[in-house]
């Protein structure tokens, strides 16, 4: 046998070999994940208190919206704390969630935890709970709404370029960020700002108790800190964990019962692809595959689209 021949059966046993391992590597995951699944499922059939994030800008998020429909169907779930750390999003967004949540509040004890920041949407979210409580520099309020278009002619004027268009009737498509809205076309947007703001003060003073004149008075856009904002009632109490599980016990919501996440949690594919980086890193191929690093590529919602109830972080 010459020694090109030799050569090349070696080369062939480390193929063999590096698949052997990836083989084992996939059913070990597989394992793993399957492991994961039936650990998560077996920790929610017990009775327990549900834990819930909101955070980031707010959505119309089905995802989210079906996690709360099974809390609420969950006989084993006896309470929910929703933390709340968002500058707020779409009011459309805020209102499904702000209904999912009531829903729950109707079955069982729901408190609504303001942690960081918790303004617009986030306050119309927090809102839902039968509890608040906030942090003494935690910031929320901003209760409001707004529209925003960009308006690009001048720059497309220095360019030389004009848009034109024939449409149906004059507010078709408007405003634009071709063109100045016309009078016409700002007095239909203030219309509907002002019917969704109405609905939105109206909401917080049923839910917090307060006359409406009173609620319009704080309903200019004010942000609060927590202190601020237990002194005009939009929150009930300053404190945390501890506090929470102290109001719950008032609802006989007993506090030995364990608190469990029902966070997003990764499909399968994540699930696998995290399990089996974390035994390649183990057996030094940590460079091959970076399996935790497949979510980082997911895209973000950027835009939001339609009535906002936002609190303008970072804005210059």
């Amino acid at each position: 046998m010459d020694s090109s021949t030799i050569a090349d059966r070696r080369r062939l046993r480390r193929k063999l070999s590096f698949w052997r391992i990836i083989a084992v590597l996939l059913v070990l995951g597989i394992a793993l994940a399957a492991y994961g699944f039936w650990f998560q499922d077996t920790g929610t059939s017990r009775p327990h208190v549900a834990h819930v994030t909101i955070s980031g800008l707010i959505t119309d998020n089905d995802e989210l919206l079906e996690r709360l429909a099974k809390i609420e169907k969950n006989d084993a779930v006896k309470a929910v704390v929703v933390s709340i750390s968002s500058p707020g999003g779409t009011t459309y967004g805020g209102e499904r969630i702000f209904k999912a949540i009531r829903a729950i509040a109707a079955k069982k004890p729901v408190v609504s935890d303001v942690r960081t920041l918790a303004a617009s949407a986030g306050y119309m979210i927090a809102t839902a709970g039968d509890m608040i409580i906030a942090g003494d520099s935690s910031i929320t309020g901003s209760i409001g709404v707004i529209f925003q278009y960009p308006q690009v002619k001048p720059l497309l004027d220095k360019l030389g370029v004009s848009m034109e268009e024939i449409k149906s009737s004059p507010l078709k498509a408007e405003p634009s960020p071709f063109h100045p809205a016309s009078e016409e076309a700002k007095a239909m947007i203030n219309n509907m700002i002002v019917d969704s703001y109405g609905w939105f003060v109206d909401l917080v003073a049923d839910r917090r108790k307060l006359p409406r004149e009173e609620v319009l008075k704080l309903a200019d856009g004010t942000i609060f800190t927590g202190r601020q904002a237990l002194k005009v009632k939009l929150i009930d109490q300053l404190g945390d964990d501890k506090d929470i599980r102290a109001y719950l016990a008032t609802r006989n919501v007993s506090k030995d019962l364990p608190e469990i996440d029902w966070d997003k949690k990764s499909s399968t594919p994540f699930l696998l692809a995290g399990a089996t980086s974390q035994i390649l890193q183990l057996l030094g191929y940590g460079d091959l595959v970076k399996g935790q690093d497949l979510t980082g590529i997911l895209p973000q919602k950027l835009l939001l689209d339609g009535l906002v109830s936002v609190w303008q972080v970072g804005r210059e």
